[in-house]
């Protein structure tokens, strides 16, 4: 078996940019923090934590992606505390649980991004992504186009996935 290569030519202008930014290293002017003290339905918010949240993705790869972040502006994984990382840990479980229920994936992407270099969006407040996959779901109009194609609207998605939300074992 031979390995294919799928080129995707959009993603330099915006490796480009986020390489131009210095990480921040300051919860001032991080989306992820302002996200943090958002109301819930205008901050398309998930669930909050004691130390962490859920919220979708405003520029998502498919339907349903969300993100689990410490509440804490923290760049680093082996900066959270154990507390947080436990409380992140079950998080995610719970947003899992919610995109199987809420799409019915074939499969799941759950990753981190760290630093510019690791392709981090916001690299200087840590987030792990979670997005629904379908067998066959990749298609050329990113590629091609500079276009996402996505079936459902962003508050849709939120709506969704708040409805299948597990409920948080306090």
């Amino acid at each position: 078996m031979s390995l294919d290569h799928l080129w995707a030519g959009w993603r330099t202008q915006y490796i480009d940019s986020i390489a131009s930014q210095p990480p921040s290293t300051e919860s001032e002017g991080c989306i992820l923090c302002r996200l943090a003290d958002a109301d819930d339905p205008e901050g398309l918010i998930l669930e909050r934590g004691e130390l962490v949240f859920a919220v979708m993705n405003a520029y998502p790869y498919t339907s349903g992606h969300l993100m689990v972040s410490p509440l804490r502006h923290e760049a680093a994984l082996e900066g959270l505390t154990v507390d947080e990382a436990g409380e992140l840990m079950a998080m995610l479980q719970r947003a899992t649980a919610a995109v199987r229920a809420a799409y019915s994936p074939d499969g799941m992407n759950v990753g981190i991004n760290i630093g510019r270099g690791g392709g981090a969006g916001v690299p200087g407040h840590l987030h792990v992504h979670v997005l629904p996959r379908w067998s066959g779901d990749t298609n050329f109009m990113s590629a091609i186009a500079e276009v996402r194609v996505l079936p459902e609207a962003l508050t849709h998605s939120w709506e969704k996935l708040k409805a299948a939300w597990p409920s948080s074992p306090s």
